[in-house]
C-alpha cells in the first residue's frame, strides 16, 4: 500500500516519531503528495512502456499482423538521508521546562532533512550519495522550453506543459516563488480570479486550472540556457505506480537512540531514512525550462 508522508504519520503510535514525521511534512510541501512504496533491498527496477502496439484496420479475409509493445528497463536505488541530534545533558537538566530542549534539537534536525529532501528531490543526479530527482528523471521528450535564450512565462506554455502530461492533468505543478510571482501577474493582467483549495494541513493553497500550485525554495532562480541566466523552470506531475512518481523507502522514518556519547556529557538521537525516487512513466512527469523573472 503506498502512502503519502502526511497518511502515514497519523498511523505512527510512537509520539516522537509522529512529531518528526510531521514536521518533516510540514517543511517538505512536496510530501503533502509523493506517495511511498516500501522497496526491499537496495534498488527496485521497474519497466516502462516505450512504444505501443500497432493497431490497423483489415478487410474480411485479409491477413493479420501481429504486434507487440517494447518496454524499457529503468532502476531506482536507495539511499540514506539522515542526522544526529546531540542534546547536552545539562542544559537538557536545567532549561526551561516551557520547552523541552531534547524536543527542539530534534525538530530543528527533522526540519535540516526535509530542506535536504526537498533540494534533492528537485536537483538530485544520483552523485554524492544522492537520488536522481525530477530535473534528471524527466527525459528530454518531456522537457519543454520557453525559448533558445529563455524568455517571460505566458499562459500558452504554462497549458502545453500541462498538456504534456498524461492521461488526464497532472496533480501539482511545482515553481520557485519569483515564478509564482510573475502567475499572478499574468492573472491580475487578464483579470482572471484566483483558483484556492484546502490542502492536507486545512491551508487554502492557489490551484491553475485545477491543479495545485506548490511553491518550493529549492527549485532555482538561476538555471542557465543558451545566453541565458538566472532561469528558472516549472514541474508538472503526478504520482503513482504505471502512471508517475513515487518515493521509495525501506522501514520509513525512523528514529534511533543511540544514548549517552562517551567523550561528552549529551545524548545522541538519529533520524535516519533509506529513500529514493522513481518515475514509473515518462508521461507521467513533464519540465518546462528557461523561465525569466521579468
Amino acid at each position: 500500500m503506498a502512502l503519502t508522508k502526511t497518511e502515514g504519520a497519523k498511523l505512527s503510535q510512537d509520539m516522537l516519531l509522529r512529531g518528526v514525521i510531521e514536521t518533516i511534512v510540514k517543511e517538505s510541501q512536496i510530501l503533502n503528495f509523493l506517495p511511498f512504496m516500501e522497496v526491499t533491498g537496495t534498488s527496485v527496477s521497474y519497466v516502462r512502456e516505450a512504444t505501443m502496439p500497432a493497431a490497423s484496420f483489415y478487410a474480411v479475409g485479409d491477413d493479420w499482423t501481429e504486434a507487440t509493445p517494447t518496454f524499457s528497463r529503468t532502476s531506482a536505488t536507495l539511499t540514506i538521508l539522515g542526522g544526529d541530534a546531540d542534546v547536552d545533558n545539562f542544559l537538557q537538566q536545567t532549561f526551561s521546562s516551557v520547552n523541552d530542549l531534547e524536543a527542539e534539537v530534534i525538530a530543528n534536525r527533522a526540519k535540516a532533512i526535509a530542506h535536504r529532501f526537498s533540494e534533492c528531490f528537485i536537483t538530485g543526479d544520483g552523485t554524492s550519495n544522492t537520488f536522481k530527482g525530477v530535473d534528471s528523471l524527466i527525459p528530454a521528450g518531456q522537457t519543454l522550453s520557453m525559448g533558445t535564450n529563455g524568455a517571460a512565462l505566458t499562459f500558452d506554455k504554462l497549458d502545453e506543459l500541462i498538456d504534456a502530461v498524461k492521461p488526464g492533468k497532472p496533480e501539482l505543478l511545482l515553481m520557485s516563488k519569483r515564478t509564482r510571482r510573475k502567475l499572478k501577474s499574468l492573472r491580475r493582467g487578464d483579470s482572471i480570479s484566483y483558483e484556492m483549495q484546502l490542502n492536507a494541513f486545512g491551508q487554502m493553497v492557489e490551484t491553475y486550472d485545477g491543479i495545485p500550485i506548490v511553491v518550493d525554495d529549492f527549485v532555482p532562480d538561476n538555471q542557465t540556457q543558451g545566453s541565458g541566466s538566472n532561469l528558472s523552470s516549472i514541474y508538472a506531475m503526478k504520482f503513482g505506480i504505471g502512471t508517475g512518481l513515487m518515493g521509495l523507502e525501506n522501514g520509513g522514518i525512523q528514529i534511533e537512540r543511540v544514548g549517552e556519547l562517551e567523550t561528552k556529557d549529551a545524548t545522541r538521537t538519529r533520524i535516519k531514512w533509506y529513500c529514493g525516487l522513481a518515475l514509473y512513466s515518462e508521461l507521467g512527469a513533464a519540465k518546462l525550462t528557461g523561465i525569466t523573472g521579468a
